[in-house]
């Protein structure tokens, strides 16, 4: 599977402590570079730094972007919340983040295949015009708009596999008929957003699902999320790309989350999506990183949601 990486996403330093840290991506290449089943690649490729800003325009308010831009230059500690810190490099590694978003989209597409875009900062939480969560670019938004605006596809399905609910995600697309999205989280939990009752509106009516899940839950429950609401759907949605918002911190060892995900129910999920994007897709799917904050598991947690396989498993042959 490709890799799609950029080191400038490392520039955004955060306060020490900070859950969303450079070590999750750098640790992560590190690991996935010596693994034969990935292929790393810098996040350059035919795209250009004009191009993925022009493309975060797409889903992003421009007085948004530029008020962004005009922060970091300031020198301004936070955007929007406490939670958006922001350093010399942030705005650039949020920018690089959607290159390498965007490089691995051109990838999946040409090729019937699927890609992990190893990103960060993440993107899910974020609004059209606000910073949220960690969040500053819709990563998972930006992708899916480039396949239907300028890749000839007609629908889009975006899965969100993060213990927190992609309310940006959601409210970008909720109204329209060419992107469903589908979410299981836990819940009652930040953002607030995501009650199964948010199914969409209008032309998206019933083209957003959620699933709300209590806290404490672990493989059986996500699963049978997965096979009982989200996998339905997204068949009959019939996309011809999937895009997944890998997030990893629904694990059970994640210092954010309160779940109790393990490997081998990570493992489960990427079968599943792998599966439906062969069915359904071509084999297009396209994995994003969000969130998951256990920097020492996270290689591992990543290995088995893109393959299909945990570790153990992958060892045995």
């Amino acid at each position: 599977m490709l890799v799609v990486h950029d080191p400038r996403t490392l520039a955004h330093a955060v306060p020490p402590g900070f859950p969303e840290r450079p070590e999750r991506v750098s640790r992560l290449v590190q690991a996935l570079a010596v693994d034969p089943r990935f292929e790393l690649r810098e996040g350059r490729g035919a795209s250009s730094d004009e191009a993925a800003l022009a493309a975060v325009e797409t889903v992003h308010d421009a007085g948004y972007v530029e008020r962004f831009r005009r922060a970091v230059a300031r020198g301004d500690g936070l955007l929007d919340s406490a939670d958006n810190p922001l350093s010399a490099g942030t705005f650039d590694a949020a920018l690089a983040a959607a290159r390498a978003t965007l490089v691995a989209l051109e990838h999946v597409l040409a090729h019937g295949a699927a890609a992990f875009a190893a990103v960060r900062p993440p993107g899910h939480h974020a609004e059209r015009a606000q910073a949220m969560g960690f969040c500053y670019f819709n990563h998972a938004a930006v992708a899916a708009e480039r396949a239907l605006s300028a890749a000839g596809c007609e629908r889009v399905a975006i899965v969100d596999v993060d213990v927190h609910h992609g309310n940006g995600t959601q409210h970008l697309f909720e109204a329209r008929a060419d992107v469903l999205y589908a979410s299981a989280h836990q819940y009652p939990f930040y953002p607030g957003t995501g009650a199964a009752g948010e199914r969409g509106r209008g032309a998206g009516a019933g083209l957003t699902v959620n699933v709300p899940l209590a806290a404490g839950g672990g493989d059986d429950e996500w699963l049978a999320a997965l096979d009982g609401t989200i996998l339905p759907a997204v068949e009959r949605f019939a996309p011809e790309l999937l895009v997944v918002s890998a997030g990893f911190d629904a694990w059970r060892g994640d210092p954010v989350g309160g779940m109790r995900v393990s490997e081998a129910g990570f493992a489960a999920m990427g079968r599943r999506l792998g599966e439906l994007a062969e069915r359904r897709c071509g084999g297009r799917r396209l994995l994003l990183l969000e969130g998951g904050y256990d920097v020492a598991a996270l290689p591992r947690l990543v290995r088995a949601l893109s393959t299909g396989r945990e570790a153990e498993a992958a060892a045995a042959g």
